[in-house]
């Protein structure tokens, strides 16, 4: 960092179980240094989000990103809800201001920019796989984008709440390799490191031409991506919807625009070094 962490300098941070494997930490710290912010980034590893959105107040801790398991059932802890997080009905990002604390959904632009660079998903299908957080605000933005979706999960009914809420199809896990579909999107922590030999969805779903994103990013190609680009997929890597939601949210904390370049090189770096 180009300055010295002293009486001034600001905490922002990630709350999640687990969350110990997080980037963020490298990815926000090189763009505070970059930009000159006085600022630091952190991990919080928590099973109590009640308690530590009280943390994140009494502390004053500036920014909050927010992620596995919390992004939906920390909305009612928070003062006000951004109209889009409101709708997609998760939080990932966290901004206090003056004690008030405001909750924002980056995941959605992230993950739209992410997959546009490598496809256009205007009037696609899409497999998104998983029911949580990440889920809904991606089936929220491409349902803003005229995709046709379908929902897989191993639990059933959470899976189907989701699919009323975006007036999508639901297909049981065990089937997802008899449903074809243009895009197919993995929202699970199945491969995230450490645990990273193991794919959400047998090998013979994935269809040449198909677009396959994982928005795990860490490990950077995780089993799913290996396995379809050996099957003549276009595959999205995780790090792309990470570097965008986590510009949005650099700009939500501190007003500036992000070095998108820095934070996406920072992040390379350590994925390809590890």
């Amino acid at each position: 960092m180009n300055f010295k962490i002293d009486q001034y300098t600001e905490l922002y941070g990630v709350i999640g179980n687990p969350v110990r494997h997080s980037l963020g930490p490298i990815m926000h710290n090189a763009a505070f240094s970059q930009k000159g912010v006085n600022a630091v980034y952190l991990t919080f590893e928590s099973d109590d989000i009640e308690g530590a959105v009280k943390g994140m107040r009494s502390l004053g801790i500036k920014g909050m990103s927010v992620t596995i398991p919390y992004k939906s059932s920390v909305m009612p802890f928070l003062d006000e809800l951004d109209p889009l997080a409101k709708e997609i009905g998760a939080v990932n990002t966290v901004v206090n201001n003056n004690n008030r604390l405001i909750g924002f959904n980056t995941d959605a632009s992230g993950v739209l920019k992410a997959l546009e660079e490598v496809v256009s998903v205007n009037g696609k299908s899409c497999i998104i796989i998983g029911a949580g957080g990440a889920a809904r605000a991606i089936g929220f933005i491409l349902k803003k984008n005229n995709v046709k979706l379908m929902i897989a999960n191993l639990s059933v009914k959470r899976g189907m709440e989701l699919c009323r809420s975006l007036d999508a199809g639901f297909i049981e896990m065990e089937q997802v390799p008899d449903v074809k579909a243009d895009i197919l999107i993995n929202t699970t922590p199945v491969g995230m490191s450490p645990v990273i030999d193991i794919c959400p969805v047998p090998e013979n779903a994935l269809r040449p031409g198909m677009t396959v994103m994982d928005i795990i990013y860490n490990p950077k190609t995780t089993k799913l991506l290996h396995l379809a680009a050996g099957r003549g997929c276009r595959v999205v890597e995780g790090i792309g919807m990470f570097i965008y939601q986590g510009a949005d949210q650099f700009r939500l904390w501190t007003g500036k625009d992000a070095p998108v370049d820095v934070m996406k090189k920072v992040v390379e770096e350590y994925l390809y070094n590890e």
